[in-house]
């Protein structure tokens, strides 16, 4: 984990208690408002209270790191360097930021390692100077920062980590994360970042001017489809990874996978054309594969064959 002294904070003049760390905006409660459309926070209300409560610190944790990284106004390289300080705190339970000081609680109840929650910061530090990836085992290796934790901590919260369960998760959370990239071609394209593979770019004959043009030509079409099957190769982990969870994780991790794939059939259904329309997963589709990834973690005991997604 990348070592920050505490005191480095105050000494650059970085106040983690103002605008926008401490914004009205960044409140737990706002961000899951926010956020009320997506697969997590629908399948979230359906847990315990202390699960679903310890769930709301992490995910608010991550949308934190994400605005200090993607929107916050000044030095984003400070800020992030005096959020990475207060994550530190949480090992005294001191830490200045209200949302850290919930996630204090959770850190402790649960023993999650601060090197897997400082690695969502990394990721966007990381991002402050990144511009593009150069092929897909580097748009992997963005994911080990920028998603993978978080599969890693929800593992940790269901007392279900382990070495084979972390790799599985990592496969999906990667897959999720790309899917997202495909999604936000556009949007990621205007804010100075292409993250879909130079090479694969290069490979349909794709210009850079390809990706805000409307509608979204072949060559970015061909290149979209590739991520998104690559993805669903990895997608095909969630089968023997729910076969390692019991109780509520097991719904809960279903969801995402079925976010994921429900997403892939939008993009597919859409010929993969990101730029006429923001592309959404229908409510059907992820009732359908989450009931479907149900289903097969059901049948998965007794006959350890994993049914196609």
């Amino acid at each position: 984990m990348t070592s920050v002294d505490p005191a480095h904070s105050p000494a650059r003049g970085v106040s983690l208690s103002s605008s926008p760390l401490e914004s009205e905006a960044l409140s737990p409660e706002a961000i899951l408002s926010r956020a009320g459309g997506e697969n997590f926070p629908v399948v979230l209300r359906g847990l315990p209270i202390v699960l679903r409560e310890d769930l709301l610190a992490l995910y608010s944790y991550a949308r934190l790191v994400d605005q200090v990284g993607d929107e916050a106004g000044g030095d984003r390289m400070e800020m992030l360097e005096a959020l990475s300080a207060d994550l530190l705190r949480i090992r005294d339970s001191k830490p200045v930021n209200a949302i850290l000081r919930r996630l204090a609680l959770v850190v402790r109840r649960h023993d999650l390692p601060l090197e897997t929650l400082e690695r969502l910061i990394e990721a966007n530090r990381r991002d402050q100077d990144l511009r593009s990836v150069a092929t897909w085992a580097e748009l992997v290796d963005t994911c080990t920062r920028s998603a993978n934790p978080v599969g890693e901590l929800v593992l940790g919260i269901f007392d279900s980590r382990s070495d084979h369960t972390v790799e599985l998760s990592d496969a999906v959370c990667t897959a999720l994360q790309v899917v997202e990239h495909c999604q936000d071609v556009v949007e990621d394209f205007m804010q100075g970042r292409v993250y879909l593979p130079a090479d694969d770019l290069a490979r349909f004959g794709c210009e850079l001017s390809d990706l805000s043009r409307a509608p979204t030509s072949a060559a970015l079409r061909r290149t979209i489809g590739l991520q998104v099957a690559r993805s669903r190769e990895l997608l095909e982990q969630a089968d023997p990874l729910l076969a390692q969870l019991r109780g509520w994780a097991l719904p809960l991790v279903a969801a995402y996978a079925a976010g994921g794939l429900a997403t892939c059939d939008a993009l597919e259904r859409n010929a993969f054309d990101v730029a006429s329309a923001t592309i959404r997963p229908a409510r059907r589709d992820f009732v359908r594969r989450w009931l479907g990834l149900l289903w097969r973690r059901m049948i998965w005991p007794r006959t350890g064959i994993s049914v196609s997604p």
